[in-house]
């Protein structure tokens, strides 16, 4: 959170505090996503933000201070998108479809979100724990699946006795692999890797395999 007291200035830029947060945590986030914590370095972040060490430690407190708040923007962000689906107002396999293309498309798009979170499980998720508030974060997420899935085994489309935490893992999962294992999947069965778009496993073999998982017959 930005401090109240008066910020250092920096040559060249104007006293926007909120400008300038973005742009460091813009640029931090392909920092740590490409070289991880240990090889983040904060020169190179200052350096393409035109700012300062001296900066960024005023906002963060420290290198992992600004690795944490990366790790916590990037789940606001897809958290925020998600929350805008409205996926409660739909009728629940076609929320379902819906959250899956959403993450789906949020993953492949975000190259970098991937990344981070695969470093994140390197480091066993020592530092996304610590993040005061990042179970609360998430947990609007469930909430709106679970209500959602509920409503399906109640009109009669989904099976009972699922858990909407698996569900959630389920959906996670296939959009995570299409995205992180592009590359050896692409090498190992000839599979052509495009080089902006991950496409491991299409959307619609995606959808259709969540949905065959939650309903109770074949989608149509």
């Amino acid at each position: 959170m930005v401090q109240k007291s008066i910020a250092p200035q920096e040559t060249g830029r104007t006293n926007d505090p909120a400008r300038t947060v973005a742009e460091i945590l813009a640029v931090a986030t392909q920092e740590f996503a490409e070289k991880g914590l240990a090889g983040a370095r904060i020169d190179q972040i200052a350096q393409a933000t035109r700012t300062s060490k001296r900066m960024i430690y005023y906002y963060f407190k420290s290198k992992d201070g600004l690795y944490q708040a990366v790790l916590e923007h990037a789940y606001r962000r897809m958290r925020d998108e998600e929350a805008h689906l409205k996926l409660e107002e739909m009728e629940p396999v076609a929320a379902i479809k819906r959250l899956v293309e959403f993450t789906y498309e949020h993953h492949r798009d975000n190259e970098d979100y991937i990344r981070l979170v695969m470093n994140e499980n390197i480091m066993k998720g020592n530092y996304l724990r610590q993040i005061e508030g990042i179970k609360t974060l998430n947990q609007p997420a469930i909430e709106s699946l679970r209500r959602v899935y509920q409503q399906g085994v109640k009109s009669g489309v989904f099976r009972a006795g699922l858990d909407a935490v698996d569900i959630h893992a389920a959906i996670s999962a296939l959009a995570f692999f299409n995205v992180s294992n592009r590359y050896t999947f692409g090498a190992i069965f000839d599979r052509a890797v495009d080089g902006d778009h991950a496409q491991t496993v299409s959307c619609a073999q995606f959808v259709d395999l969540v949905l065959r998982f939650v309903s109770l017959s074949s989608p149509k």
